[in-house]
């Protein structure tokens, strides 16, 4: 530890992210990345908008972009915010909507990044065991508390929650923020959006990074009425006026309005998963659920170390989990049929051997 660290740097266990190796050929399918690129009228908006502007400052309130969201979700702008990525958005929201004095309540098998940013924020949190089947059951969640935010679908299990449940869930809470975290909603799961107008205390956050292929340019947005997003506005404008770039704003803006790549992209996604699923089944692999761009599944009589390493060997990349509950498990992103059919094939190879 240095001696020039703030007291809150020794304390913290940040967020691992997936590996990004630079190995000719390999087969990556570690990080939930689109196997399919950007709508090409994305990249056509970045192209126009590479010019002499750029030494001008982007708009700060992302206005085109957010009436665009907004249009598409039937919203107005006013209940729109964006971000650097959704995990931007999501760290403003732990600031300016998760700290309370009674405590935050999540899953114990979710996205890792909500520790993180409860440590980072000094949030009094309470991990909500999910149960035998990795399910989220709401009638663990019916205790006093500051806020609530879980995935759905559920990161990394791909499990998602009926939109019924999600608003018992947002109606038995009034007094404190519920937050969906939807960054997989797009592959199958029920989107909460709808339920804004009736919830004050409903804020729903999505990204550009799954089903619209930005992973590589972080565009992420939250949804909810105006004073969620005011104090969402209020934490950025303390923090960082401009999050979002010109090229990201103008190229986000023409991905969202180009409905049917997007359409096509996520079915093509959701065929692949499911005849994964079916091989990976076939193989004596346990696959949970999925509403989501992976699949998390462990095979019956080998580790997912082992399997995690031999895979590697024969150049597919996959992501294993060494945390409680979930250390025999493989998540892996859907590629393309091609690289699902190089999973299966160096799989077969590894439980011949």
């Amino acid at each position: 530890m240095s001696r020039y660290w703030s007291d809150i740097v020794s304390r913290l266990q940040p967020y691992v992210a997936g590996e990004q190796p630079r190995i000719p050929g390999l087969v990556k399918l570690n990080t939930n990345e689109n196997p399919y690129g950007p709508s090409p009228k994305a990249l056509e908006a970045i192209r126009q908008a590479a010019d002499d502007r750029l030494r001008l400052y982007p708009d700060p309130a992302a206005t085109e972009l957010r009436e665009t969201i907004a249009a598409r979700h039937g919203l107005t702008a006013g209940e729109v915010f964006v971000g650097n990525g959704s995990d931007e958005v999501l760290a403003h929201t732990f600031q300016a909507l998760l700290k309370h004095e009674r405590p935050l309540l999540y899953p114990d098998v979710t996205y890792s990044f909500y520790p993180t940013y409860s440590l980072l924020y000094d949030i009094e949190a309470i991990e909500i065991p999910v149960d035998d089947g990795f399910q989220i059951r709401l009638a663990d969640y019916d205790r006093p508390c500051g806020a609530i935010i879980i995935p759905n679908p559920n990161a990394p299990t791909g499990i998602g929650l009926p939109l019924a449940d999600i608003e018992a869930l947002v109606a038995a809470h009034p007094g404190a923020v519920v937050v969906i975290d939807e960054a997989y909603v797009d592959f199958g799961g029920d989107s909460a959006v709808p339920l804004i107008p009736k919830y004050p205390n409903l804020l729903v956050i999505q990204t550009l990074s799954k089903s619209r292929s930005f992973a590589g340019l972080r565009v992420g947005f939250a949804l909810g009425q105006r004073d969620l997003i005011e104090a969402l506005v209020r934490v950025k404008d303390s923090f960082n006026s401009y999050p979002l770039d010109r090229l990201a704003q103008v190229a986000a803006t023409a991905a969202i309005e180009d409905e049917a790549w997007f359409e096509t992209c996520r079915k093509k996604l959701i065929a692949s998963r499911d005849g994964l699923v079916r091989e990976l089944e076939a193989l004596a692999f346990q696959v949970l659920p999925s509403q989501a761009n992976f699949v998390f599944a462990r095979h019956d009589s080998r580790s997912s170390a082992t399997l995690l390493a031999a895979l590697r060997k024969r150049g597919v990349l996959v992501r294993q989990f060494a945390k409680p509950r979930i250390s025999d498990f493989l998540r892996i992103s859907i590629g393309t049929d091609e690289e699902c059919a190089r999973l299966i094939a160096a799989l077969k190879e590894i439980l011949a051997a």
